[in-house]
């Protein structure tokens, strides 16, 4: 009887003692594109996971998909960050997804709720919150050997504010929480002993609707910001015009870059170079242009993004770029500081541009110089009921303090993550953590990171590496699936090379300068653990093609047969007499190569 089209094999050819005397197995009795049902567990709802709920369902036939999100909206950083002044410190042009454009910013560094409405707009469009949990927080993950997935332990808030805890299960578990998402107020003495209100500037939470509706209450208040960092140089000159007074506790050196590719703007759009604001707010006419003409805003993010990403020599020791940016920047800050040399004594660093992070700062050097303005230097020796005493012996009263202390770098995890043979992924995160290429983790299958640890830069544009590295998530899930494998992991050889090829790269750059950042752990010297080794455009090459020669593999199946996955000979649509048997031909697939012209 005929079976799907097709007449039975004869008994010789399937099955029986025949086939342990000739080596012939029983095929699969499936085809070679009937892929099994796949699960996919996402942690984080920010760019990274918004990215992953889009291309699995795309890339990825059968997936299942769930992306979960502690917070109540999408978007981390930018959803859970309020502060005053928060803004995005690269051109927002190039600062959005390749195939997802926003032609309406309103500044080329536009305010934090900005991109978090052009992270929402992305779910929206793509219909996301199907896949995506809110008020579920990840509270523990473990691999089961025997059967090859993922157990995720989760936290849920119910609509009536209570918790309770579940567990899901997946074949692949996918880290999208990011580098720095974790705060805590710093360690000060006496800080639990003030009176006044204290903010932590990651965990500050608006009264209203926005900073800018709070603010109007601190017009009498006398305000202190802790800390030189990104957060400190946008908070500083937003609160400073809307206060009584402000101090700027300020323990380090840090340098002030002007706005990045400044005049490049000035002259893709054609506005005259005098006069233009450092913030760089764009005109009605300027913005009605890029959503009218498609080409031109086109050629517009083109051109600022190709400018961004040729910066990478400047991090590099004994460069050309490296030694003007450095006398560039040092003059600007000078002129900029001129009324108050004593604080460009102790500003402006010693070590090179780019050792730790850099910050345009619009507005941060002339707040600086405001008679209502106060720069302390001196180190903060406690906190006391009323203000904050400096070692130096001067006491400040203070209604208001912002610390802008930064993020927790440590890259321990706040859950616990357990592999294969029971590893802690803390305890082998320590002293410092290793991967491979900033993805995977050996003893830790079916488990890949977007902006895992070595994996930001120091110039450039970063969105190209977030897409290539969900796009190599996805390509590994796909593989899994094809391929009818239990787990994939990557081979402590290929991590052990990559912890070389860091500890080789990075001497030649200014990142193993003499200065405290984040990208060592949050001391001045050490491992960098924050940085790809190497531009944007050189992990962007990296992750598009995976090696999979890199990784160890266990098969789903009983059949030792490798290429057991070639099921029984046919292709889905074959063996069901339906769909397109000439799919080789759409447009989708056809590479159309280039026609030389001589």
């Amino acid at each position: 009887m005929p079976h799907d089209g097709f007449s039975p094999l004869p008994p010789s050819l399937n099955g029986g003692d025949q086939q342990a005397q000739d080596g012939r197995f029983t095929l699969g009795n499936f085809a070679v594109d009937e892929y099994k049902p796949i699960k996919v567990i996402v942690i984080g709802a920010g760019f990274s996971g918004i990215l992953a709920g889009i291309r699995f369902p795309q890339k990825i036939p059968n997936v299942s998909l769930t992306i979960y999100e502690k917070s109540d909206g999408i978007g981390g950083t930018w959803y859970n960050n309020k502060y005053p002044g928060i803004a995005c410190d690269i051109p927002a042009h190039c600062y959005q997804y390749s195939f997802e454009e926003k032609r309406d910013w309103s500044a080329i560094y536009p305010p934090g709720h900005e991109i978090q409405d052009y992270l929402q707009g992305v779910v929206d469009k793509y219909k996301l919150m199907r896949y995506i949990k809110l008020n579920h927080e990840v509270v523990g993950a473990q691999y089961d050997e025997p059967t090859g997935k993922w157990h995720v332990r989760v936290r849920r808030t119910t609509e009536d504010g209570k918790t309770e805890e579940f567990q899901d299960v997946a074949d692949v578990l996918l880290h999208a929480i990011g580098a720095l998402a974790r705060w805590k107020l710093p360690d000060i003495p006496g800080i639990a002993d003030f009176k006044g209100e204290l903010h932590h500037t990651a965990g500050y939470k608006p009264e209203g609707k926005t900073w800018e509706d709070d603010v109007k209450a601190w017009k009498e208040k006398r305000v202190a910001v802790i800390g030189s960092g990104s957060t400190a140089i946008q908070v500083v000159p937003a609160l400073a015009p809307h206060v009584a007074s402000l101090t700027t506790y300020v323990r380090g050196q840090t340098w002030l870059s002007p706005p990045f590719s400044l005049d490049v703007v000035q002259d893709l759009i054609g506005r005259p170079a005098t006069g233009v604001e450092e913030t760089f707010a764009l005109r009605p006419e300027e913005i009605e242009r890029f959503q009218s003409d498609p080409a031109f805003f086109t050629r517009f993010r083109h051109e600022l993004e190709n400018t961004l990403n040729v910066l990478h020599p400047f991090t590099q020791r004994g460069t050309e770029m490296q030694s003007n940016f450095q006398q560039f920047f040092k003059k600007n800050m000078e002129d900029k500081l001129a009324a108050r040399p004593d604080i460009a004594e102790k500003l402006i660093p010693q070590f090179p541009v780019s050792c730790r992070r850099l910050t345009p700062g619009p507005g941060y050097l002339e707040a600086l110089l405001m008679d209502h303005v106060d720069f302390v230097s001196s180190p903060i020796k406690k906190f006391t009921a009323t203000g904050i005493e400096t070692e130096d012996g001067q006491t400040k009263d203070l209604d208001l303090v912002f610390c802008a202390t930064g993020y927790d770098a440590s890259w321990q995890l706040p859950f616990k993550v357990v592999g294969r043979n029971g590893v802690d992924l803390n305890t082998k995160w320590k002293p410092y953590p290793t991967s491979y290429l900033s993805m995977s983790v050996d003893g830790f299958p079916n488990m890949f990171m977007s902006l895992g640890p070595n994996s930001i830069i120091g110039a450039g544009v970063l969105l190209p590496i977030i897409e290539t590295a969900v796009m190599y998530a996805v390509q590994a899930t796909a593989k899994m699936q094809r391929e009818r494998i239990k787990s994939m992991e990557v081979k402590p050889s290929a991590v052990k090379d990559f912890d070389r090829y860091i500890e080789s790269y990075f001497p030649q750059s200014v990142f193993s300068a003499k200065c405290r950042s984040w990208y060592k752990l949050g001391k001045e010297e050490g491992r960098i653990v924050g940085l790809w080794p190497g531009s944007n455009l050189h992990a962007v090459k990296a992750l598009q093609h995976p090696r999979w020669e890199d990784y160890e593999y266990e098969r789903d199946d009983t059949e030792e047969n490798t290429l057991y996955w070639l099921g029984d000979g046919q292709t889905w649509n074959e063996k069901n007499n339906s769909g397109d048997r000439a799919w080789y031909l759409t447009e989708e697939f056809v590479d159309r190569p280039p026609v030389p012209k001589d």
